[in-house]
């Protein structure tokens, strides 16, 4: 039998709503439907799972950003990708009430479709609000992926606004989604007028409005290309979206100018017993997303496209190769620190443990001068933009100490948790340009920059000062430091002194891009274990090492076995062999002959 073919690109608030009152005629009359499906899904997200995932629907729902936000239409699927920068807690909202006999459901929606009376039988659901932000530090080549995503880590969520009405919207219809006779899901006349009225106030004062506004009001890092969103998500844990998380959510995007009516204008009393959380994120300027279904994104997820091959192994030493020897022109044929620099894109914290993080590998090359960093510097930066997905650059200075807004806070005046610099998503790529530092005094906001500074780059924490409290939050950044002197604000993993032996002059193709960040994403994920008869071999080397060089402590020898297990990452290898051992070995050599010879 074939079910109703719902229409869950223009419409889909049709489809949760029939599937609802559906299952709740299923039910036993002798249960409270609103009650049973209270934070649950009755079959809405699987019909949209299946649309998406299996039918190959997602290609054809847009996205959000400051271009399509002027001929989307409301209540639409949509998606949006970014990361979570605010989380605001939990709202109630009116999640089904009676019409009549029947219950309805108000799921989805911002608001009830009809005006409730008094004596109105509710249930009150609750939902989580977000405030996502484009990722910071996104660079210009990443584009949505255009294959379907897995079906892994896909989670469904539903949300929700209660109830509030402005003057005016009594007259609207509930049977937004009337079945004609062949079967189509239809919008009501009423409906219609309401949609056409959203529309006008949509493209008039969204696409205006969107585009002036600031960061006064803590709406974080969008920008007139990139709006932030205000998720809601319903159904999941509260642990499983974290802040920092980047995600992509699919679900019903809305915009109604009747959310933007001050409480004092308003004649509904649920105004009092309902205060909305976010007065700082105006719809006429944040879009609503209520997301249906969400997943968590990594780096390869940002990739235009992926890349597979017969034999692995082998083009994986190609890419590296060719990947190498782009590195080592733009480093001015610093060999050697193009090998650094490798290891240092494919290191990433693989683990928290105590005041250890397990995987990192911060990287300073010194020997800059202002003039150095000018063409090396910036051909450098210019291509670490080019690979990685989110990179972020600072050129330090005393001002820029004594002035920047590093950590993030919490406004507890707003509620609010005002970004900082600091605040990044995983797996993002910080390049600090010491070169330009000069002699003076750190004022207390300056020290206490520094200090952040240096607690991502040895714990890889950031502190969020929460007002009356501290908050440690555990991060993911890759750090290089480009200095004249071995930096003393922030003492890196490896120190390398930079030796350029011309001026770089390359070019890169796009298929060259394009295979290089495959090969970057691919093998910066790949699990690594040792297997037993390995351990025991590097156990000796390590102690015969120590009776060689009398200055080798265990953490030098555990940055030894992360580069180690960096190297054979990137020869595609998820088992450490003594081959790569040895390697670190020669190259950590070559490394210490070059900082005695500057030293002299």
């Amino acid at each position: 039998m074939v079910g109703l073919p719902y229409d869950f690109l223009t419409n889909p608030l049709g489809a949760v709503r029939q599937t609802f009152e559906k299952s709740v005629a299923s039910s036993p009359t002798d249960v409270d439907p609103a009650a049973i499906f209270r934070g649950k899904d009755w079959g809405a997200v699987d019909l949209f799972h299946d649309f998406l995932f299996v039918k190959g629907g997602l290609a054809q729902v847009p996205s959000i950003d400051a271009s399509s936000m002027r001929w989307l239409q409301p209540n639409t699927l949509v998606r949006f990708r970014g990361m979570v920068q605010d989380m605001l807690g939990n709202e109630l909202y009116v999640g089904a009430f009676k019409d009549g006999s029947s219950w309805r459901t108000n799921k989805f929606s911002d608001f009830c479709p009809i005006q409730l009376p008094p004596a109105c039988e509710t249930q009150l659901w609750e939902r989580q609000l977000f405030h996502c932000v484009p990722v910071p530090g996104q660079n210009s080549w990443v584009t949505e992926t255009k294959s379907i995503p897995s079906t892994q880590n896909v989670s469904s969520s539903a949300s929700q606004h209660e109830g509030k009405r402005g003057r005016g919207s009594e007259d609207e219809d509930m049977n937004l989604n009337e079945e004609s006779d062949n079967g189509d899901l239809i919008s009501s006349p009423n409906a219609k007028k309401q949609k056409e009225h959203e529309n006008t106030c949509s493209s008039s004062c969204l696409s205006d409005d969107l585009m002036d506004h600031g960061n006064d009001s803590g709406l974080g890092s969008g920008d007139s290309n990139n709006p932030t969103c205000l998720v809601k998500i319903y159904d999941l844990p509260e642990s499983h979206l974290k802040l920092n998380d980047v995600f992509e959510f699919i679900g019903i995007y809305t915009f109604d100018p009747v959310l933007a009516v001050h409480k004092d204008d308003s004649d509904d009393p649920m105004f009092e017993l309902f205060e909305d959380p976010t007065v700082d994120l105006p719809p006429s300027k944040v879009p609503r997303l209520h997301c249906l279904i969400c997943r968590k994104l990594d780096t390869q997820d940002f990739l235009s496209n992926s890349l597979v091959f017969e034999s692995l192994s082998t083009v994986v030493r190609g890419i590296r190769e060719s990947l190498l020897s782009h590195l080592t022109a733009i480093l001015g044929n610093d060999e050697l620190a193009a090998q650094y620099l490798l290891l240092h894109f494919l290191s990433r914290v693989r683990a928290q443990v105590e005041v250890m993080s397990v995987g990192k590998l911060s990287l300073n090359l010194t020997g800059f001068t202002k003039e150095s960093a000018s063409i090396f510097g910036h051909q450098l930066t210019g291509v670490i933009q080019k690979l990685l997905p989110f990179t972020q650059d600072i050129t330090l200075t005393l001002d820029y100490l004594n002035t920047a807004t590093l950590q993030p806070r919490r406004n507890n005046k707003t509620g609010r948790l005002v970004a900082g610099v600091l605040q990044l998503a995983q797996g993002t790529h910080l390049t600090i340009n010491e070169t330009c530092m000069q002699s003076g005094t750190l004022s207390s906001n300056g020290i206490e920059n520094a200090r952040l500074l240096k607690n991502l780059l040895e714990l890889q924490k950031v502190e969020y000062d929460f007002e009356y409290y501290k908050l440690e939050m555990a991060a993911d950044v890759q750090l290089l430091i480009l200095s004249e002197a071995k930096s003393s604000i922030l003492p890196a993993d490896l120190v390398l002194p930079f030796s350029p032996g011309s001026v770089p002059a390359t070019n890169a193709t796009s298929e060259d891009l394009q295979a290089w960040r495959w090969y970057l994403a691919t093998m910066r994920s790949l699990p690594c274990s040792i297997e037993p008869e390995m351990n025991l071999t590097l156990q000796d080397e390590m102690v015969a090492s120590m009776q060689e060089d009398k200055s080798l402590g265990c953490a030098e020898l555990n940055r030894w076995l992360t580069m180690t297990e960096l190297i054979s990452a990137s020869f595609g290898e998820k088992n450490l062999s003594l081959e790569h051992w040895q390697m670190i070995k020669e190259l950590e050599r070559l490394r210490k002959d070059r900082l005695k010879e500057k030293a002299r």
